[in-house]
């Protein structure tokens, strides 16, 4: 009988041995995985670029850029910004280094724009942060999944709570002039009016502004609160000027996530405390995965971890349990594919999340208020909506009959 039991453990050390080195030389007679990765690394949009490259660089070394029994090589692209340069830095990491993943990107804009090639090119693809809502919605690729957030989701929320909490009913919307901006103020005006309240104006600036004082000076007198929705060099601009302009507290602002995100705060000053904002993640969560990933991310980057940051570093994770659950072998596109729509991730910076049926996640929202706190200014949690869906509180099929959030619409009752 010692010596069956010997025999069975030896034959199953050396199957196993056997299937080890098999597996071993399988993952590397394969190459590396490739990801392509884009970005804007110069140009109005830098900062944030260099955020979003830092953060999925994070959690590639601290895998030891492997996955599976595989290497990962990670090609970088800048795509300046532009939806244009985002197409053809995204043509050239599929066509030319045959990457079997693309991911990254800023602008909706840019989202919109790359939807139709990646389809035609069938190439497994992850969104982090670009967040058109009809990517999600009315126009599904076949070939993206989100992991960050579609414009309108966190916006719902705070529409809801502006009025129901902060008790404010006369708005004005100003904002960047793109889909981003359009989307973003569409789910505030939403919830907002809904609830009660009246958007009497919007205020739209071309994405390259660096006087506000034009638009400033259009801001109703009526309103008691203002709807900003700004990215990268223009946060700066807006939140200092909006104090110069004598309107820091006598209407209150409100903004989308990204206007006092920590790619910009720690650049503010007191001009920014006071603002109220709603978003997907704040540095200032107080969670375990969060407190390693702030830390580790100042270590790396030597400044606060921010939406963008966290954002292509949970990204990586979703792209790395995929290819785990396939055993690495990411040249069957297919497989590859499903199990980039299956992931659900736990234990995660801004908390546990899992896509709906449309591929976008349903997560928590954060209502966020910049306060300084040992000398630093933060997005402290003042509220949270936990769970929240891309079509907020509306059952899909009614939601998705009305048009995408536009510059048009909802329109400005009379």
């Amino acid at each position: 009988m010692m010596k069956k039991v010997f025999f069975l453990a030896m034959l199953v050390a050396i199957v196993s041995l056997i299937f080890f080195n098999t597996s071993t030389v399988w993952a590397q007679a394969k190459g590396p995985i490739k990801i392509g990765f884009i970005a804007p690394l110069s140009g109005a949009f830098a900062a944030t670029g260099k955020d979003m490259l830092s953060g999925i660089q994070l959690y590639l070394e601290e895998i030891g850029y492997t996955a599976a029994g595989r290497k990962i090589e990670l090609i970088v692209e800048d795509d300046e910004g532009t939806p244009a340069a985002g197409l053809t830095k995204t043509r050239k990491l599929v066509e030319k280094d045959g990457v079997h993943v693309m991911t990254g990107g800023l602008l909706a804009s840019t989202g919109y724009a790359l939807a139709p090639y990646i389809d035609s090119k069938e190439i497994p693809t992850t969104y982090p942060i670009m967040a058109p809502d009809d990517l999600t919605q009315r126009q599904r690729p076949k070939w993206i999944v989100r992991t960050g957030w579609n414009s309108s989701q966190p916006n719902h929320s705070l529409g809801e709570y502006t009025y129901q909490v902060l008790k404010l009913r006369k708005g004005v919307v100003i904002g960047l002039d793109y889909a981003f901006g359009w989307e973003s103020a569409g789910g505030f005006q939403k919830t907002f009016e809904e609830a009660g309240g009246k958007i009497i104006q919007k205020i739209w600036t071309p994405l390259t502004v660096t006087d506000f004082s034009p638009f400033l000076a259009q801001i109703s007198r009526e309103a008691d609160v203002v709807y900003a929705l700004f990215v990268g060099r223009s946060t700066l601009q807006f939140v200092k000027q909006y104090q110069e302009f004598g309107l820091k507290g006598r209407i209150q602002v409100v903004a989308g996530g990204t206007t006092t995100d920590e790619h910009a705060l720690p650049s503010m000053g007191d001009e920014a405390l006071g603002i109220i904002s709603a978003l997907h993640y704040s540095g200032a969560l107080d969670n375990s995965a969060n407190k390693r990933f702030v830390k580790a991310f100042r270590e790396k980057a030597k400044k606060a971890a921010s939406y963008y940051s966290e954002g292509t570093y949970t990204g990586a994770r979703w792209i790395v349990e995929a290819i785990k659950a396939i055993g690495g072998d990411v040249e069957n596109k297919h497989k590859f594919m499903d199990a980039l729509k299956k992931v659900e991730l736990r234990d995660v910076p801004r908390g546990d999340f899992r896509l709906d049926e449309y591929g976008n996640p349903i997560q928590d929202v954060y209502i966020r208020k910049v306060e300084k706190v040992g000398g630093e200014l933060q997005n402290s949690i003042i509220h949270t909506y936990p769970k929240v869906s891309q079509f907020w509180k509306y059952k899909p099929e009614e939601f998705l009959k009305q048009p995408v959030y536009s510059r048009e619409f909802p329109p400005l009752k009379p």
